[in-house]
């Protein structure tokens, strides 16, 4: 399933009537229930199509016309859509409620059946990466039908190096129901079954979560020890998770003779390991001018001299502590998507009124939030934990420029539409900025100008600086898992050993902090996925820039490059715009928009926030 999740380690919140009427999602448009004929029929159909599909074409692709294989390729792609309408109803109710053995049996069950019928497809990747290059070009040249689906081939065939026999394809495709699969189950029921108890609450994670950014500092202080009480108590579980997937990992990428743990994530990303690493090492270089010098601002306005982990998401002292209701929270967003183009606003507006979002947080339902983008033929769903912070305001604009990203990518086919990490973060991270600065060109005093920056710096800080943290985290994990066993305490040495590098020296962190790596999904569900966070802010960033700059046809430019979905490389799809990311110095201009943001918050010192 393609989930598209944002983090969960920042603000989330647990709330109360006063939000107003919080949608739920209506999955009719997949399958009206779980029990629905149409499921069932499109189940018996995938059995079969995958079955028809390998008799018809296993053995023989090397001897295909061009016209054969463009039938070949679409019949495929028919077959990945009705397996993706699939494995979206089961996944998305599943995350409505980890806790519900019935929902969860059904999507293991579902995943079960999914990846035995599809095993006999396994062929069909192998067979393409064993045709010559020059055999596969004149196939293209001879069908500009097939040719649009060079993206798709080239993908397929960065794999080439690193493919094992077919046999052992087929083994590792059965096998992943009781492998990595099996093993974000029991990290996703462990998370969600969670339980902290917070001045006589009894409270899940995202309640929890939500306290770190009460003004009460006592408050914040009493949820970070409660969460270390309780990632302590289960920190074997989560050693035993990430101890498995990581040699899992190792066992695999050997097998296959990845240079490094990284690799397979560069190659689904489509990105150059060049320009994965000129993005962290501009970052980690950035910390000082970044992440060090906010917070020791950060600290100043909280009256400290030195800041403890619980108040690095704390509210400043000013901040406005009013909730957000669910409508002003529409209004908000879609207003500031309809002032940079109405089309997108127009694009957006259904997911509010066709139970294409589930906004409330309610027990056992998925920490964080995330757009899933089903099937072409369908359309995405938003998955919130809505309760009214400001900052949830930013993660809607975030999960509905993903949305709209989806919807537009969604006309280049189910092959084609799926964005690259690196990317698809693009149209979420825009979001988020556009509304950002409609709230600020709304500001009515210096003071709430002050407000809206510090939160968008923390943000970004959030996005940048400790995605990046995390993404060294990973790297240093996954090098010492391949020399043994990793002991707790060996995982939160590595955690802490990026703490203090990329938040600065004006930290503290309180006995227990080194055990919250455990909580974070990535690390769990997509290893070095984290670093896309990045790369997408610093994109934007520029990206941003040139639309202030003016300019007629940026929006066009901009729609196009969402429309083009997977079909284009970040090269080709950053051309128009007069960007290339493999320049090292194009971070330094995303990297140069956060500092400058702060050098306007240190010029404001004068007026003090408290």
């Amino acid at each position: 399933m393609r989930f598209s999740p944002r983090p969960t380690y920042d603000a989330h919140q647990s709330g109360g009537e006063s939000l107003g009427d919080l949608p739920e999602w209506d999955l009719s448009d997949l399958y009206p229930s779980a029990d629905a004929a149409e499921f069932k029929r499109d189940m018996d159909w995938l059995e079969q199509a995958c079955l028809d599909f390998a008799r018809d074409y296993e053995g023989k692709l090397a001897d295909l016309d061009a016209t054969s294989l463009l039938d070949c390729v679409l019949r495929y792609e028919k077959i990945d859509v009705v397996a993706g309408r699939i494995m979206s109803f089961a996944g998305l109710r599943y995350y409505q409620n980890t806790v519900d053995a019935e929902r969860a049996k059904f999507m293991a069950d579902t995943q079960d059946k999914i990846t035995s019928y599809t095993t006999p497809l396994v062929f069909y990747t192998l067979e393409l990466n064993r045709l010559e290059d020059e055999h596969l070009a004149g196939l293209l040249e001879q069908n500009q039908d097939l040719a649009r689906f060079k993206p798709v081939f080239d993908r397929l065939r960065a794999m080439k190096p690193y493919q094992l026999s077919d046999e052992l394809e087929k083994f590792l495709h059965d096998q992943s129901t009781v492998g990595a699969a099996a093993w974000n189950r029991l990290f996703d029921e462990t998370i969600a079954g969670l339980s902290f108890h917070v001045d006589g609450q009894e409270l899940n994670i995202e309640a929890t979560l939500n306290l770190l950014t009460e003004q009460d500092r006592a408050k914040r202080e009493a949820a970070t020890r409660e969460l270390a009480r309780v990632f302590g108590e289960n920190i074997k579980i989560f050693s035993r998770v990430h101890n498995t997937l990581a040699k899992e990992k190792e066992i695999e990428d050997r097998w296959r003779g990845m240079p490094t743990p990284q690799t397979g994530r560069h190659l689904s990303n489509h990105v150059e390991p060049e320009v994965v690493e000129a993005l962290r090492d501009a970052v980690v270089a950035a910390y000082p001018k970044l992440s060090h010098r906010y917070y020791a601002l950060k600290a100043k306005w909280l009256g400290l001299d030195r800041l403890e982990v619980w108040d690095r998401n704390a509210p400043l002292p000013v901040e406005d502590t009013r909730i957000v209701d669910w409508d002003n929270a529409r209004k908000t967003v879609l207003s500031a998507y309809a002032d940079f183009s109405p089309q997108m606003a127009e694009i957006a507006e259904p997911f509010f009124d066709k139970g294409w979002i589930d906004a409330g947080v309610k027990p056992g339902k998925a920490p964080g939030a995330f757009a899933h983008p089903t099937v072409v033929d369908v359309h995405p769903y938003v998955m919130l934990n809505y309760l009214g912070k400001p900052r949830d305001v930013m993660t809607l604009a975030h999960e509905l420029g993903h949305g709209v990203h989806q919807v537009l990518a969604a006309g280049q086919g189910e092959l084609l539409s799926s964005t690259p990490l690196t990317l698809a973060e693009t149209a979420s991270v825009f979001g988020e900025m556009l509304t950002f600065r409609k709230l600020l060109s709304g500001a009515k005093t210096q003071e709430e100008r002050k407000v809206l920056l510090a939160g968008k710096v923390e943000d970004m800080i959030n996005t940048v600086v400790r995605q990046i943290a995390f993404y060294d985290f990973e790297c240093k994990l996954h090098a010492a898992r391949e020399k043994g066993e990793l002991t707790p305490d060996d995982i939160n040495a590595l955690w802490m050993s990026v703490q203090a590098e990329s938040l600065g020296p004006v930290f503290d962190f309180a006995e227990g902090y080194e055990t919250f790596w455990a909580y974070i999904p990535h690390f769990v569900h997509s290893p070095f996925y984290v670093y896309a966070y990045a790369f997408g802010d610093g994109l934007v960033n520029a990206l941003y820039a040139l639309y202030e700059e003016g300019g007629e046809d940026f929006q066009d430019k901009y729609f196009e490059m969402l429309k083009a979905g997977g079909s284009k490389h970040h090269k080709e799809l950053l051309a128009p715009f007069g960007l290339d990311a493999s320049d090292p110095k194009f971070w330094d201009k995303g990297l140069s928009m956060i500092s400058g943001m702060i050098d306007e918050l240190e010029a404001m010192e004068e007026r003090p926030l408290s």
